[in-house]
């Protein structure tokens, strides 16, 4: 194939960490890497919590999926439980145009449908349960009837039951959505219901199976001598579990395999069958009470069981001290650094940390749709191989933040969220950490957790910064309050004082603001507060100055002589006259000052300084209204 374009396809999952979902990707793996093919899973893990707004988070990382960039695509929707989510992968997949392959769903009739059969095996379970044990009374644990594979097993129930003329109670039916959890909630909730016990459990995978025989086991019930219980994919868990559980051996290698041969097919302009159906067989352990198939050497699985719980315990500590690390981090930078340290023990190839651009926006600022993708994404962490380095921004459509050029890459794509809302994603290249590590979520839960608070630290931050400006800065002139300035100018005193350096402490006084108000309206009273509190600053560049009252200004100098007194009191006349000029107002820009130069002391206040200059301004103000009685 040298010289040929590089294949590269698409697989949708959710889940990928259960045995069902292992067992495919081992197939498709295998077979894109005989051929060098790059192969990118898209994986979300919804509903697994049982929240919608986290669902929702976790299926937008189906919606930044551009299909159009890829030759075919690998549809694990059966996997997948939100039926609205599956519909918009599947319409999504068809208006591309690739070839696309799903598993055990002949729904869709433009796409290629790798199935097993699953009717035969399970009426084969429920006669053997019915004929060989005897048992007369079932409860049937089912997956989610949006699943073709979980009705075709639950019909297969039905028909088999209305064949034997035994009852079905709708009591007696639980539907969950083929996570391990749900086998025990239906022991739970069974056991709550008051009924008779069953003759057995069926149950539609083996996942729920396990977990049910635990809960009855715990409930004190013996398997197989009080109850049967039965699964269905016949997992490594499930026939070296004590009793074995009786199941369905299914070729899931082999459909993972086939669904990439069937995708080559189609593009090497093969005519390849719609449907290709794989063979499935009963197999009757110890949990109906037959004796056990001993597939596995008791020596490799105490062994290999060692080595998963070796691997659990090393991935709980890898993960936890990420946890800690992450817990001290308050900049993006510094969750950056912590990222990249844990990187290496995942084993992989390459890490690419992918953000949507406004990210670190508060929520309700970010412009695109909840669960969707900004059109910028942003790379602030690509490690490879040991070396860091990050990438500015790139469209989302391109999905990765640098070309691929090779080919045998196997990628998983994650979804970084809060709630519904995306935070981004990253990827893992060329590691088995996803697949086989149960730690995964967890990490991906993590690292979302570590965004979100950076995010809210930000904000929290800028928000403390404006408080904090509003506490000291008036809001109208733009200048310091009351408490700026004394905060600032006390602390600058107490500095003079130490020096024996000369202050100035000017106190100012608007004329006429009252009249202004009553005559002309307060925006016209807030306009003339304005430009007074420009002028002054424009008198004093290098002084501190406040609005200290509603007419009220207040300048502290320091290092000055005495003649700057009357430099500033010039400056601000010409300045007053010069603006009553331009503005042309029907009344006239005027203000009242007083200050007072002397060395600062240490034991003097600057209290005492202030109201020695509020004593002199209302003197000139006292001056000013005695001039005008006179003038009358």
């Amino acid at each position: 194939m040298k010289n040929e374009k590089v294949i590269h396809i698409a697989v949708v999952v959710a889940g990928i960490d259960e045995e069902y979902q292992n067992n495919i990707v081992s197939g498709i793996n295998q077979s894109a890497l005989e051929r060098n093919i790059n192969v990118s899973y898209f994986v979300a893990y919804g509903g697994l919590l049982k929240s919608h707004r986290f669902d929702v988070g976790e299926y937008s990382i189906y919606s930044m999926i551009n299909f159009s960039a890829f030759d075919g695509a690998i549809l694990m929707t059966n996997t997948i439980c939100d039926p609205e989510t599956k519909e918009r992968v599947i319409k999504r997949v068809t208006e591309s145009g690739i070839p696309a392959v799903v598993f055990d769903c002949s729904d869709y009739p433009e796409l290629y449908n790798v199935s097993i059969n699953n009717g035969s095996a399970m009426t084969d379970i429920i006669k053997h349960v019915i004929e060989k044990h005897g048992a007369r009374v079932m409860n049937f644990i089912s997956g989610p009837l949006s699943n073709p594979e979980a009705k075709a097993r639950y019909n297969a129930f039905l028909d088999t039951m209305e064949k034997y003329n035994l009852p079905v109670e709708n009591e007696r039916i639980y539907f969950g959505e083929f996570r391990s959890q749900d086998g025990i909630e239906a022991i739970y909730e069974f056991l709550k219901s008051g009924l008779e016990m069953p003759d057995a459990f069926i149950c539609a995978n083996d996942a729920m199976a396990l977990t049910a025989m635990s809960s009855l086991e715990k409930a004190g019930y013996r398997i197989p001598e009080d109850i049967i219980v039965t699964g269905f994919d016949y997992t490594y868990d499930a026939r070296n579990f004590c009793p074995s559980l009786t199941s369905v051996k299914r070729p899931l290698v082999d459909m993972g395999y086939k669904s990439v041969e069937t995708i080559i097919d189609i593009l090497s302009g093969k005519n390849p069958p719609k449907n290709v159906s794989l063979e499935s067989s009963p197999v009757f352990c110890e949990s109906c009470g037959c004796k056990a198939e001993n597939d596995d050497d008791y020596r490799q699985y105490k062994k290999r069981t060692f080595l998963k719980m070796q691997s659990i315990n090393t991935g709980v500590t890898m993960v936890n001290k990420f946890t800690a690390g992450l817990a001290e981090t308050e900049q993006i930078e510094e969750t950056m650094d912590v990222l990249n340290k844990f990187i290496e023990e995942l084993k992989c190839d390459k890490f690419c940390l992918c953000l949507v651009e406004d990210w670190l926006d508060s929520f309700g600022n970010i412009t695109h749709e909840e669960g969707d993708y900004s059109t910028y994404m942003t790379a602030p962490l690509i490690w490879e191989k040991g070396v860091r380095r990050d990438c500015g921004f790139f469209f989302s459509s391109d999905m990765f933040p640098e070309k691929i050029t090779t080919g045998g890459n196997i990628n998983y794509f994650l979804p970084l969220h809060f709630r519904e809302c995306c935070l981004g994603y990253y990827i893992i290249t060329n590691s088995d950490f996803p697949v086989h590590s149960l730690l995964c979520h967890n990490l991906t839960m993590n690292l979302s957790n570590s965004l979100e608070n950076v995010r809210k630290l930000i904000h929290l931050r800028k928000t403390m910064d404006e408080l904090n400006r509003l506490y000291v800065i008036d809001p109208l002139c733009n200048i310091y309050n009351r408490n700026g300035f004394i905060n600032l100018a006390d602390s600058r005193f107490r500095e003079c004082a130490d020096k024996k350096q000369m202050v100035m402490l000017t106190f100012i006084d608007m004329d006429g603001l009252k009249f202004i108000n009553d005559n002309y309206g307060h925006n016209e009273g807030d306009f003339a507060i304005q430009r007074l509190a420009g002028i002054i600053q424009e008198c004093a560049p290098n002084s501190i100055c406040a609005r200290f009252g509603g007419d009220e200004f207040v300048v502290f100098s320091h290092n000055v002589k005495e003649s700057d007194r009357e430099k500033f009191k010039r400056r601000f006349d010409a300045k007053i006259e010069n603006i009553n000029a331009i503005i042309k107002k029907p009344y006239t820009l005027s203000a009242s000052i007083g200050s007072v130069v002397a060395v600062a002391e240490k034991d003097v206040t600057l209290y005492s300084v202030i109201k020695q200059a509020d004593e002199k301004m209302y003197e000139v103000k006292k001056q000013k209204k005695n001039s005008r009685r006179g003038s009358l």
